[in-house]
């Protein structure tokens, strides 16, 4: 019997979990903290990182005291984390800055400064392009890439960048700060575009790191998610709570495991993932990349396996801000000034449950009306971070209820459009495996059967797939497993929806009017939001 921890680091929170591992992973328990997210008025993102490691030792604490397990039990700790942000440490592995969140935009005028020159493609110099897909098999196509966070700091924040040791990611700086070992797993590196995938070639590139002026000693060395990283040290053990020595594995980003805690480790498994933002991957076993749609066959946790990967920047972001600014106090969430979802008189376990429930009671197609969750930009198919929302066909006699619909069918239809994306170079499975905070509304699961037109299956503790994913890093590690495919293996699915052919003919009408949406629009949203429109955020 082995107990694991897996801190599950998010966009706005840490969930720690607890599993009992033995043939297979058992989650026995989670606690949440959250910590904030800057939005910036230039297009920053930004956390802190003593914020992330607090929220750590707390939940940590009060999952053991709640559980009663020993911290001389548990055998392993791992992660999940957010990926693509930029944490720069000193040779004492302390933050200089707030971290760049995956979400800053700053890197604009860098990206342009590099990359925009002579003849282009999808924003890339033809000659940059060839040589990163030589050697990577991507290409850098998003201001939002970690790579020019790390040129931004250099050219705005030159003293500062002068003391930096080591460029990490998120969860890479709190391996550090666990173990005081400066890595990065795979995963990561691949995601800074400067890793060598090739054959016999594996390791940063200095070929690239000429090419983008990045200094290589800048750059970690490289593990695999189920290595060793470190063992804990007695400082952060004193902190979490746990015992000094504990191993810590490298762990992965959420790209990486979410698809793994759902149990899609077999070739050709695909799954879909609605959280803060919303993605399509696809299991391949060659790097395959679609600059044009801006989908790539990611690095991922398995050898000899990638991650056909099409990534929306904002999913279940658009239902929160739907419950913020729409729903309370709209459509009667308050009775009596009563909030339905601390009720003790209502079924519903949530303002989200009863948000589901009354579009519930809206026709397939939400009357006409059609919503595009573009809320922060954009990366597939299309890379723009100046596409924002809309509601398009509005009438006098549309109601809150249908907005409130057509935004979770305006997600679906966006993943549906990155699936058919990914179709014209992998094939994709005939079942979808959908997983994340979405994945809980059955009325969401329906919703996305009837616009892909293909039946959609859930999991067990779907918001939990990543730390799920990372427990069986621990398991693979220490020899329980013997890979991840054995592991996914266990995860079978609890819930399955058909897709239900009275609603094919309103969601294709509707779909097709989505698609044409974004090329109708693009040059306004570059006349209100790009940077000479003078863009704001926030």
């Amino acid at each position: 019997m082995l107990y694991a921890i897996a801190y599950d680091v998010g966009t706005t929170g840490v969930k720690t979990c607890l599993f009992e591992i033995d043939r297979e992973v058992r989650l026995l328990g989670g606690e949440y903290e959250g910590y904030d997210l800057w939005i910036l008025p230039d297009g920053g993102a930004e956390q802190d990182a003593d914020q992330w490691w607090q929220a750590m030792c707390a939940t940590t604490r009060r999952l053991l005291e709640r559980t009663r397990i020993a911290p001389e039990q548990i055998g392993g700790l791992s992660f999940c984390s957010q990926m693509q942000g930029m944490v720069l440490v000193d040779r004492d592995g302390n933050a200089l800055r707030r971290p760049m969140s995956y979400m800053d935009q700053r890197g604009v005028q860098e990206f342009r400064a590099v990359q925009t020159h002579g003849i282009t493609i999808s924003g890339v110099e033809l000659s940059i392009l060839l040589r990163s897909l030589r050697i990577t098999h991507a290409v850098s196509t998003s201001v939002k890439d970690p790579l020019w966070k790390y040129k931004w700091v250099q050219s705005h924040e030159p003293e500062l960048f002068a003391r930096a040791h080591k460029w990490l990611d998120v969860k890479e700086y709190l391996i550090c700060r666990c173990t005081g070992e400066c890595v990065m797993t795979r995963d990561s590196a691949y995601a800074t575009f400067l890793y060598d995938t090739r054959r016999g070639h594996e390791g940063w590139s200095r070929e690239l790191c000429g090419v983008y002026g990045v200094d290589e000693n800048h750059l970690p060395r490289v593990i695999e998610c189920t290595d060793k990283a470190g063992l804990l040290t007695e400082r952060a053990a004193a902190e979490l709570g746990l015992a000094p020595g504990t191993p810590v594995y490298g762990g992965g980003g959420d790209a990486t495991l979410i698809g793994v805690g759902a149990g899609c480790t077999r070739l050709g498994d695909t799954h879909i993932y609605s959280g803060t933002s919303g993605w399509v991957g696809t299991v391949i076993d060659r790097q395959v990349v679609d600059v044009t749609s801006m989908i790539a066959g990611i690095v991922g946790a398995q050898a000899g396996k990638y991650n056909y990967f099409a990534e929306m920047e904002t999913a279940g972001k658009c239902f929160e801000w739907v419950k913020r600014h729409m729903v309370e106090d709209e459509i009667d969430a308050y009775l009596e000034k009563i909030n339905v979802a601390d009720s003790t008189e209502t079924a519903y376990e949530s303002l989200y449950d009863y948000m589901s429930d009354a579009i519930s009671k809206i026709p397939a197609g939400s009357g006409g009306v059609i919503f595009t969750p573009w809320l922060h930009g954009n990366r597939c198919p299309f890379e723009d971070p100046n596409a924002a929302g809309m509601f398009f066909n509005i009438k006098l006699g549309t109601g809150e209820t249908q907005m409130i619909r057509a935004v979770l069918e305006g997600i679906c239809f966006h993943l549906r459009w990155m699936l058919e994306c990914q179709d014209k170079k992998v094939k994709t499975a005939p079942v979808l495996r959908f997983v994340g905070g979405g994945a809980l509304s059955a009325e969401t699961c329906q919703i996305l059967a009837d616009v892909t037109g293909r039946p959609v299956e859930t999991v067990p503790n779907t918001k939990d797939v990543g730390a799920i994913g990372a427990a069986m890093l621990v398991a693979v590690g220490s020899g329980v497993y013997r890979d991840l495919e054995e592991a996914g293996a266990q995860v079978k699915p609890d819930r399955r929806f058909e897709p239900n052919t009275a609603h094919r003919a309103v969601y294709e009408r509707n779909y097709q009017v989505f698609r044409r949406l974004y090329a109708s629009n693009r040059k306004n949203f570059a006349a209100l939001n790009g940077a000479e429109g003078g863009r704001e955020n926030g």
